[in-house]
């Protein structure tokens, strides 16, 4: 009984390794959704802590703070440019999603404060950014990684029982206009930046991706373990694979 035992520990021990997943371009509504339930899965210690990467089609997101106001658009020129618009549980203000933009979710436990939690991403993201030749600094009073004067990625995150979903937005290579749809973050005449406009080109967001997850890990206490869906290449099967992840 005890060796069965030991090896039914040594079974859930590999079964609860954090991993991490490129969703590839993943339904936001769903990923939330798909957050919430990987979190209440470690609350109940039936799942591993996960790091998920995609981007994500048009989508305004307000967060607990934002002024609707700071949504520059009316409701018909967002419905005519097939832009969703959701208010959700991280912190902060108003910003939009987009592709070329590398966005991340750190599903894990708090090793500290929600400020360490935090300053952890933006320390490995800076990382990411100086392996590309791109200088960034985090700014607590607007938080954010910024390249002089312009913002490159926002962050925010909702914390529950010490376990943190949400996290950042990192502008690899994106259309900037649908930015004058809203005041970013609230913050009024804020520049917005991307890799591919500094570096002149960028990787590919799952190369990113895959550079992020690392260093995210080595900040995080975490150590992520690649776990590919195949489903990532193809946007349908990707919103299928979600929502029977989430038991939609």
């Amino acid at each position: 009984m005890r060796t069965s035992s030991r090896r039914s520990q040594k079974a859930r021990g590999r079964a609860l390794e954090a991993v991490w997943r490129w969703l590839g371009r993943a339904p936001y509504a769903a990923t939330v959704a798909y957050q919430e339930r990987l979190r209440a899965a470690i609350l109940s210690g039936e799942g591993p802590e996960t790091l998920l990467l995609c981007e994500h089609d048009p989508v305004i997101t307000l967060g607990r703070s934002a002024n609707a106001s700071n949504v520059l658009a009316s409701p018909a020129e967002l419905a005519r440019r097939g832009i969703a618009v959701e208010r959700i549980s991280r912190g902060g203000d108003v910003t939009i999603h987009l592709p070329g933009q590398l966005v991340g979710y750190p599903v894990v436990r708090l090793r500290r404060g929600v400020v360490d939690h935090m300053t952890a991403m933006s320390r490995a993201l800076i990382a990411v950014l100086a392996e590309l030749g791109v200088e960034a600094s985090w700014r607590r009073d607007a938080p954010g990684l910024w390249v002089a004067g312009a913002k490159i990625c926002a962050f925010g995150v909702n914390v529950h029982r010490r376990v943190a979903i949400h996290g950042f937005a990192l502008n690899v290579a994106i259309d900037p206009g649908p930015f004058a749809l809203i005041v970013p973050c609230g913050l009024t005449g804020a520049r917005l930046t991307s890799i591919a406009e500094i570096a002149g080109a960028a990787p590919t967001l799952p190369t990113i991706a895959a550079r992020a997850a690392i260093a995210l890990g080595s900040e995080l206490g975490v150590t992520f373990h690649s776990k590919i869906d195949r489903s990532a290449r193809d946007p349908i099967a990707m919103r299928d694979w979600i929502t029977k992840m989430i038991g939609a």
